[in-house]
C-alpha cells in the first residue's frame, strides 16, 4: 500500500542472476491489443507459435498439482499479538477469510480458542487490542477507518444504515459489550476506566457499570499517544497543532492539563519513567519535507528530550549527529522509545545507514550501539523487567526476518529465532517468547517458543485443503538495474516445460520489502498468495524489492531522485524486465507488470514508457500525478507555489508519458479510497481513451485502499488472472 511510514548482499548460499541482455525492442512494437486485431503474417506466426508454447506448458502443467485463487487465500492471517500483563496470556486478531475474531491462549498448554463471536465477511475491521490489568479481559476497536482514524467509517457493503466505530471489552464465557464510540483506547493500570479519542479529543468511560462517557479533555489540538502513567494518576498524549506538536499530561484528581517543554517543534512518542514522574519524547525540528522524495542527511538532527512533570521542564538527553540519521526513521509499530532498565533510555537511530537500536543513561553522555551490522531492525517490545530488548531483523538473512535479544545495557544481541522461516511480532510470554511466523510454504501463524522448542497456538485454524504442499519456494534472485544498480527479488517458477510468460510483481509502500515467504503485511500476504497462483498456472513471476524500499539500508531506501523527485525506480522496472526476457525459460514477447498502490504507479510507468518491453499490466489503485497524490498525504503542498517541483513530479508520473503507452490494462480500485484518491483512476482512463489504448476495469462502490472484504481481493485476484491469460 502506498504511505509514508510513521508501515547484506552477501550470502554465498544465493543464487544470483546479474546479466542484463542488450535491448531488442522489434520484438516488442505491436504489444497485444483488443482481441480479434490482427497486425500481418508475422502476427499470424506468432499466434501459431503461441499456441504450441500453450500446448507444451499444458502438458506440463498436467503433471502439477494445481489450487485454486481460492484455496491460496484460504489461510487465516494473524496480526496484533499482544501479551497480557505478567504474560501468562497472549491475544492476537486472526482474519479468517473476511471474519475477523480475536483469539488467546493461556499458560501453560497455550491453545488457542477464538473469543469474539463475528461470524461474516462483513468488512469490518477489528484492532488496537488491551488487556485489562488483570488480563481478564481484552478491550478493542471494532469498525471504522484504522489507518485513518479522524475519517468516516468506511462501508464496503454498501450497507443502507451505514457503519460506525466503537470500542468494546470481551471476556471469555461472556458475549462482548460495547463501552462507547471512538477508538485508541488505553486502559488504566487501575483497571477501572479506558481512555481514549473522539473526534480527535480525549474521552473517558468506565470500564464496568452503568457509567457514562464523558470528555477528559477539551484541547485546542487533535490528540493522539495516550500513555498512562504506572500509577494511573496521570495520562500523558500527544497535541497536534499543525506544524507542531506538544506533550500533554492529565492529572485525574486535579483535573489539571499541563504541557511539558513546549516548543516550535514537533513532540510525540512519550514514555514514561518506572517512578512515573519524568517522560521521555522524541523532538523533530521545525521544518517542512514533503513525501515521497529522498532525505538522506540533510534534515536538522532530531533529538530526546525527558521533561520533569510536576515542573514541565525539559532537557536534552541526546541529539543525532548532522549527516546520515540526522532525520528519524522510525521503528514498525507505535513505541519508538523504551525506558529501560538502570534508567537506561532504548531508542532507533541511522547513523551507520542502517536503523539500529541505541541506548543512552538517562544523564545522557555516550551512547551504546546495541545492534551494530549490515542489516535492519524492524519491530520491537522491552521484557516486563526493561533488561532487554526483543525485535525482528533481517540479520545474516536479509530477504527473511528472524527474533533476537539484546539486553538494555549493551550488546551484541543473540538469536531467538533461526533457519528458513520468517519470524516477526515478538512478545515475552511466559518463560519464552510469543511471535508470529511463517516460511515459503506455510502461512503466517501466531506461535510460541520456549525452552521446549517452537509451536503454533491454533493449528486447527488452518484450513484442510489449504495447497501447502503445491506452492513453490521462491529463489532469491540479484539482478542489475538499467542504471547498473544491483535490485534483490524473489523468483517464483512454474513446472517445467517451454517457454513460460512472465510477470513482474511490484510491491506498494514504497516502504516495504518483499520475503521468500508468507508476508507480515495483509495486503502482502495476499500478494503472496497470487504470486504462488500465478506460478502454479504457469507463468515465471519475479517480485522485484526496487530502490525506495526497507531491508537493505538508509542509501537504498532513500534513494536518489526516486519517487517524484524523478521515479528512479523505472530503472529497476526496466531492468527486471531486460532480466526476465534475457532468460531462458520466458517468452519474451510475454512479460506482463502488476502491483497496487506504489505498485500500481510503478505498473502504469512501466506500461507507459516501455510498452515495447512490458505487453500487459494490472494497475490496483495506482498513482498516476504525484501533483494530486502528493496533496492527500500533505495538506500544505501547492503546486502552484512550487512550481519547479511541481514540473519534476508531473514529469516523474505515467500521466507525463501517456502518450507512448500502447500495452493493455486492468485498472482496478475502490472509490472510497483514502490513500491514493479515485480521481487517480478517473483521470488516467481518460487519457488511454483519448489515445485508443485498450483497457478493462474493475470499480469497487464503497471499498477503500486496502479491500476491507475478503470477497472483494477474490474478485479482483480472479479478474487479474483472468486478464492475463487473455492478454499474455
Amino acid at each position: 500500500m502506498l504511505r509514508s511510514r510513521w508501515s547484506n548482499c552477501t550470502s554465498s548460499t544465493w543464487r544470483t542472476h546479474s546479466c542484463v541482455p542488450c535491448r531488442d525492442s522489434s520484438q516488442h512494437d505491436d504489444p497485444p491489443g483488443p482481441p480479434g486485431v490482427g497486425k500481418s503474417a508475422d502476427a499470424a506466426r506468432t499466434r501459431a507459435c503461441a499456441t504450441i508454447l500453450t500446448v507444451a506448458l499444458l502438458a506440463s502443467l498436467a503433471s502439477a498439482k494445481t489450487f485454486t485463487i481460492q484455496q491460496a487465500l484460504s489461510a487465516p492471517f494473524p496480526s496484533q499479538l499482544t501479551a497480557a500483563p505478567g504474560g501468562r496470556k497472549v491475544a492476537w486478531i486472526l482474519n479468517q477469510r473476511g471474519v475477523r475474531n480475536i483469539w488467546t491462549a493461556s499458560a501453560p498448554d497455550w491453545k488457542g480458542a477464538r473469543l469474539t463471536p463475528y461470524a461474516s465477511d462483513d468488512g469490518v475491521e477489528i484492532g488496537q487490542l488491551q488487556w485489562t490489568p488483570d488480563g481478564g479481559s481484552i478491550v478493542y476497536v471494532r469498525g471504522g477507518d484504522l489507518e485513518f482514524l479522524d475519517r468516516s467509517s468506511p462501508n464496503p457493503r454498501s450497507n443502507p444504515e451505514g457503519t460506525g466505530q466503537a470500542i468494546w471489552i470481551a471476556a471469555p464465557g461472556s458475549a462482548p459489550r460495547e463501552i462507547a464510540e471512538g477508538n485508541s483506547p488505553a486502559v488504566s493500570p487501575k483497571g477501572d476506566n479506558v481512555a481514549y479519542l473522539k473526534g480527535g479529543q480525549v474521552w473517558s468511560a468506565p470500564l464496568a457499570g452503568s457509567g457514562k462517557a464523558a470528555q477528559l479533555i477539551h484541547e485546542r489540538g487533535s490528540a493522539d499517544g495516550l500513555r498512562w502513567s504506572p500509577d494511573g494518576s496521570k495520562l500523558a498524549f500527544v497535541s497536534d497543532r499543525g506544524n507542531h506538536s506538544f506533550i500533554g499530561v492529565y492529572g485525574v484528581a486535579a483535573k489539571a492539563l499541563a504541557y511539558l517543554d513546549p516548543s516550535v517543534d514537533r513532540d510525540f512518542n512519550p514514555v514514561w519513567s518506572h517512578d512515573g514522574k519524568q517522560l521521555a519524547f522524541v523532538r523533530i525540528p521545525a521544518g517542512h519535507a514533503g513525501p515521497f522524495v529522498p532525505r538522506r542527511s540533510a534534515a536538522e538532527p532530531w533529538s530526546i528530550r525527558v521533561a520533569t512533570v510536576s515542573e514541565g521542564t525539559g532537557r536534552q538527553v541526546w541529539k543525532a549527529d548532522p549527516g546520515p540519521g540526522s532525520a528519524f526513521y522510525p521503528l514498525g509499530g507505535d513505541t519508538q522509545l523504551f525506558w529501560g532498565a538502570g534508567d537506561r533510555i532504548v531508542f532507533p537511530w541511522e547513523r551507520k545507514g542502517w536503523c539500529h537500536l541505541y541506548s543512552v543513561a538517562l544523564e545522557g553522555g555516550k551512547i551504546t550501539p546495541l545492534t551494530p551490522g549490515e542489516f535492519e531492525i524492524e519491530n520491537a517490545s522491552i521484557t516486563p523487567d526493561r533488561t532487554a530488548i526483543l525485535f525482528s531483523s533481517n540479520q545474516g538473512d536479509i530477504d527473511r526476518r528472524h527474533i533476537w535479544r539484546v539486553p538494555v545495557m549493551a550488546g551484541p544481541p543473540s538469536a531467538v529465532t533461526t533457519g528458513e522461516g520468517i519470524e516477526w511480532s515478538p512478545v515475552p510470554a511466559g518463560s519464552g517468547v510469543a511471535l508470529i511466523r511463517s516460511d515459503a510454504r506455510r502461512p503466517a501463524r501466531a506461535s510460541i517458543q520456549s525452552a521446549t522448542g517452537i509451536r503454533d497456538l491454533a493449528p486447527e485454524s488452518i484450513p484442510a485443503d489449504f495447497p501447502e504442499s503445491a506452492l513453490v519456494v521462491p529463489q532469491p534472485v540479484i539482478f542489475h538495474a538499467a542504471d547498473g544498480m544491483p535490485i534483490h527479488g524473489q523468483l517464483f517458477l512454474p513446472a517445467s516445460g517451454a517457454r513460460h510468460p512472465a510477470l513482474i510483481f511490484l510491491h506498494g509502500g514504497s516502504r516495504r520489502q518483499m520475503l521468500l515467504g508468507w508476508h507480515y503485511m495483509d495486503y502482502y500476504n495476499n500478494a503472496y498468495a497470487m504470486n504462488q497462483y500465478l506460478a502454479n498456472q504457469g507463468y515465471v513471476v519475479l517480485a522485484i524489492n526496487y530502490r525506495s524500499g526497507t531491508g537493505y539500508g538508509l542509501d537504498f531506501r532513500e534513494a536518489l531522485d526516486y519517487g517524484a523527485a524523478g521515479a528512479s525506480e523505472f530503472n529497476d522496472v526496466e531492468g527486471a524486465g531486460l532480466y526476465l526476457r534475457g532468460r531462458t525459460d520466458v517468452d519474451p514477447a510475454r512479460v506482463g507488470l502488476w502491483g497496487g498502490s506504489y505498485g500500481g504507479y510503478l505498473t502504469a510507468l512501466g506500461l507507459a514508457r516501455a510498452s515495447n518491453l512490458f505487453a500487459a499490466g494490472v494497475d490496483f489503485h495506482g498513482v498516476h500525478d504525484w501533483n494530486v497524490v502528493i496533496r492527500n498525504f500533505d495538506s500544505s503542498y501547492d503546486p502552484r507555489k512550487e512550481q519547479d517541483a511541481a514540473r519534476l513530479a508531473f514529469a516523474s508520473s505515467p500521466m507525463a508519458s501517456v502518450k507512448t503507452w500502447r500495452s493493455p490494462v486492468l485498472l482496478i480500485h475502490g472509490d472510497d479510497d483514502r490513500n491514493v484518491p479515485f480521481t487517480e483512476t478517473v483521470t488516467l482512463v481518460e487519457a488511454l481513451r483519448k489515445q485508443g489504448v485498450y483497457f478493462e476495469q474493475l470499480v469497487f462502490p464503497d471499498e477503500i485502499h486496502g479491500f476491507l472484504t475478503h470477497s472483494t481481493w477474490l474478485r479482483a485476484y480472479e479478474a487479474t488472472a483472468d486478464f492475463f491469460k487473455r492478454k499474455l
